[in-house]
């Protein structure tokens, strides 16, 4: 076997093993300029999203195709919208942002976003409601944000907040007036190099 062969099925295997490593990291229900999900790859390794797919609580796999976000590298962030994609990067004024849509498999006041991988397999689920669960956020015009990392994947919707002006993902107002983060995911200290990451595309995200 040659060295570089041996490097590509490594990276292979390494993909693999970290496809389950890309969670729900962001989600705003209603907005003035449109819902949105964020999907970020807090792995180690790259993962490629072609057959991924998203749903809402129908969870039917294929619902809405997430091929476009090509290979998503480790700390890499992509979001999907209601709205265009021109749209939605215009209002946010976003820069270097894969954005995908519109979908049409809206999410509701109450309701599950599901990430499916390209077997149909569930890799992550989000189940929240401020009405189904009391006391939990109501991303109306405003953004939900874990907690911390052990929020990611945990389908525990007490685990998340509401978006606010300076918190550590960086929110700001998109020009409709939504408040959020759209576009990548700062993890919580532990990760330096996930940070770095981070605050690389975060900064490259605002012109």
């Amino acid at each position: 076997m040659t060295k570089t062969l041996a490097i590509v099925l490594a990276a292979g295997i390494a993909s693999a093993a970290d496809a389950g490593n890309v969670r729900i990291t962001e989600w705003m229900y209603q907005g003035a300029g449109g819902e949105f999900i964020e999907f970020t790859n807090v792995g180690k390794a790259p993962v490629d999203m072609t057959g991924w797919s998203f749903d809402d609580d129908s969870r039917l796999p294929g619902e809405f195709d997430l091929s476009g976000a090509g290979i998503l590298m480790p700390g890499e962030s992509f979001v999907i919208v209601e709205t265009t994609p021109a749209a939605f990067i215009a209002a946010w004024n976003l820069s270097g942002v894969t954005v995908l849509g519109p979908y049409t498999n809206n999410l509701g006041r109450n309701d599950e976003i599901n990430l499916f991988d390209s077997g149909g397999n569930l890799v992550d689920r989000l189940t929240y409601g401020d009405q189904t669960f009391p006391g939990t956020i109501r991303t109306q015009n405003i953004s939900g944000n874990p907690n911390s990392n052990a929020a990611l994947g945990a389908n525990d919707v007490y685990q998340w907040s509401l978006s606010f002006p300076g918190d550590v993902q960086g929110s700001w107002f998109s020009a409709a007036g939504d408040l959020g983060n759209p576009g990548s995911y700062i993890p919580a200290p532990g990760s330096l190099a996930l940070l770095g990451l981070g605050l690389a595309t975060a900064a490259r995200r605002r012109r």
